[in-house]
């Protein structure tokens, strides 16, 4: 199972990327969670929904997606982990470049668990203004 799963993690990462909602439900659980690891907004428990609805929402505020070079991949047991690096355009015109590990938890082929670490005062400096803005336009009818 472990060349599945890994092979899982990365059609998880492209549809992160992509900002492809229904690609990365495909990869989970109906019960999928993520924790982001660290102090900053963005850190903490998101359910599947949320999980999705922000992926969805990185199709606007990162429309270059992520672009993410693989650095390593590895798979044991239950467990995938994939350290990564992005190098993204925001949709402002400012380079998200950040570096990253997953920790994929899985069960009966599908993730059921990601662990994030990553540089969560950039996502916060960078990412968080435009999703709110994202959310004010929403709520206006914008």
């Amino acid at each position: 199972m472990s060349e599945a799963d890994k092979q899982i993690a990365l059609d998880f990462l492209q549809a992160m990327s992509d900002g492809d909602a229904e690609g990365m439900a495909r990869c989970t659980t109906e019960d999928a969670e993520t924790f982001t690891k660290g102090f900053g907004q963005v850190s903490g428990w998101r359910n599947r929904e949320t999980m999705l609805a922000t992926v969805a929402a990185f199709r606007q505020v990162v429309p270059t997606g992520f672009r993410p070079t693989v650095h390593s991949l590895t798979a044991e047991g239950d467990r995938v982990v994939l350290e990564f690096e992005g190098d993204a355009v925001l949709s402002n015109g400012e380079p998200y470049c950040n570096q990253y590990v997953f920790i994929f938890t899985f069960r009966d082929g599908k993730i059921r668990q990601l662990n994030e670490y990553f540089c969560t005062v950039l996502a916060d400096r960078t990412i968080m203004p435009l999703l709110a803005q994202m959310g004010e336009e929403l709520a206006h009818g914008n």
